[in-house]
């Protein structure tokens, strides 16, 4: 009898084959719940709802951290994203380049997300920028009320303060209350507001050169699986693993496909050779031994942004069998 599994999971292309039954997981009867990252994360973190789910990485290393976490993760990234897009200014205070930002009040959603992390870790890393040097405020981007998902005790240092709850980080900044703010979604006085504007316009040029330099391409999510079941299954993890990786490698074929195209765009293929000939045929790569260069310095960002504290190794984060499949 197969085991009947809940995943939820945003309907990415190179998930979309765990959607449509192309790929199933080995010994699982899975029910796919398609959704935005946002609301499985919610749903998660807070009433542990799905068996697998996708995961915010910075809010999973905090429960990991506190040893209240319920899931337990495996080497699977369905969202990795360059995040210097995700910082919007107000060059009318004087903010043209990332070191105008000392001393300034910055908004953020959730000050632990896992795109505020890298920012930060990117600020401190490439221009100095600690992030005790910044005033944060946190709140709803475009509703009001929202709250952070796990609990932090940030150091002393670190000021963070919550806008008032019936208002929004989008209104502060289109109004000036706020001198900049790092968000994962544009928010909506951007191009309507001339005064805000992004602190890198010209974000894909300097993200290229950031990965040469680094050679990091920063992870956003993992795939949790419910800790109880993962104990009870000890073969589920690299049977789930095992799924996104069939998945991941049939999005790439559909990629190459020049004679009929699977994405809404022009030239799909050119763009393909273009981010490998840049990063490499994998350049979306799942596994610890592909992605050590990122975990370690996002679990060093984690410290050092008072997030947890201690340092968090691989081991502490994934699921042992996970490391190193079977080779033929």
């Amino acid at each position: 009898m197969k085991l009947t599994v809940s995943l939820a999971c945003c309907d990415y292309d190179r998930t979309r084959a765990l959607f449509d039954g192309r790929v199933p997981i080995e010994g699982c009867e899975t029910i796919a719940c398609a959704m935005p990252p946002e609301e499985a994360f919610h749903r998660a973190f807070r009433f542990q709802e799905f068996d697998i789910t996708e995961l915010s990485l910075s809010n999973y290393m905090n429960t990991v951290a506190r040893g209240t976490n319920h899931y337990v993760a495996i080497p699977v990234f369905p969202s990795r994203l360059f995040r210097h897009s995700s910082l919007y200014v107000r060059p009318d205070r004087g903010i043209n380049r990332p070191e105008d930002l000392r001393g300034r009040i910055v908004g953020v959603p959730e000050f632990q997300m896992t795109a505020a992390v890298w920012v930060r870790g990117m600020l401190a890393d490439e221009y100095g920028l600690r992030t005790a040097e910044i005033r944060w405020r946190n709140g709803g981007l475009e509703e009001p009320g929202r709250k952070q998902k796990v609990v932090l005790s940030l150091p002393p240092e670190i000021e963070l303060e919550a806008i008032p709850p019936t208002e929004t980080l989008s209104q502060h900044l289109d109004e000036g209350r706020i001198d900049a703010l790092i968000t994962a979604l544009a928010p909506s006085c951007f191009g309507r507001n001339p005064e805000v504007r992004r602190l890198f316009p010209d974000y894909r040029r300097i993200e290229e050169e950031y990965y040469r330099r680094t050679r990091l391409f920063p992870i956003m999510h993992v795939v949790g699986i419910r800790r109880s079941l993962a104990e009870l299954h000890p073969w589920l993890p690299v049977n789930v693993f095992v799924a996104f990786l069939k998945a991941k490698a049939l999005c790439y074929r559909e990629l190459e496909n020049i004679g009929h195209l699977y994405t809404t765009l022009p030239w799909p293929v050119e763009e393909l050779e273009r981010a490998r000939a840049l990063m490499g045929p994998d350049f979306w790569s799942y596994g610890v031994a592909k992605n050590l260069r990122e975990i370690e310095a996002v679990t060093r960002y984690a410290v050092e942004q008072g997030l947890v504290s201690r340092h968090l190794t691989a081991e502490d984060l994934f699921v042992p069998s996970t490391f190193d499949l079977a080779k033929v």
